[in-house]
């Protein structure tokens, strides 16, 4: 997502998992686990870690058939440059055109789920890359490091590896990219402070 130049404010409210539980479900009162509305996830659940449905505006993401329209080749790492539950408000207004399938938070690795694999969510500047992608944002700002925390890194890694497991992505860093690879992009995130050797190593032990 584009850098807006703030810092954090009531960073502990923000970042409670306790306190996103509750926004979600007063921003979405229907809300049930994603893979309760996705045949095909139900015969993978085992393997992700726990993620709340939270819907983005149907007017930021195109609905698809995926992996049947386009294969799955690539997960997209992101940072928001947004607290999540300011990202969360971005996700489903209707004006903004922006999306990921998942968004991490810093504190204790809380998964909210905004679009549904099977459908094109557009995060990666590159509409290629958005067909042929899962994108994965995490709560804070490229230069701060301290909210890439550890429950971050081994909540996303194991998303990641169950991604990768079910659509058969290798595990490399030719498939799990930042969004600062994708060609054309202009955003820099994850940073040149995003541990990758860390993660990759979660990804694989995952």
């Amino acid at each position: 997502m584009e850098a807006h130049g703030r810092t954090p404010t009531r960073r502990t409210l923000f970042r409670s998992g306790a306190y996103l539980a509750t926004a979600a479900i007063g921003l979405a009162a229907t809300a049930t686990p994603a893979h309760a509305h996705d045949r095909y996830r139900r015969r993978a659940v085992v393997a992700y870690p726990p993620t709340h449905w939270i819907p983005a505006s149907t007017s930021n993401y195109r609905v698809s058939s995926r992996p049947t329209s386009y294969p799955i080749d690539f997960v997209v790492i992101h940072v928001t440059q947004e607290t999540f539950p300011d990202a969360m408000k971005i996700f489903k207004d209707p004006a903004k055109q922006v999306s990921a399938h998942y968004m991490v938070a810093s504190a204790d690795g809380y998964i909210g789920q905004f679009v549904r694999e099977k459908d094109v969510a557009w995060h990666a500047g590159n509409k290629d890359y958005n067909n042929r992608s899962i994108g994965i944002e995490h709560e804070g700002w490229v230069d701060q490091p301290k909210w890439f925390t550890d429950e971050m890194y081994a909540s996303s890694a194991a998303l990641t590896a169950a991604v990768c497991d079910r659509y058969g992505i290798p595990k490399t860093r030719d498939h799990i990219i930042g969004h600062v690879e994708v060609p054309g992009t202009d955003h820099t995130d994850p940073g040149p402070l995003w541990d990758w050797d860390r993660y990759m190593d979660l990804v694989n032990g995952a």
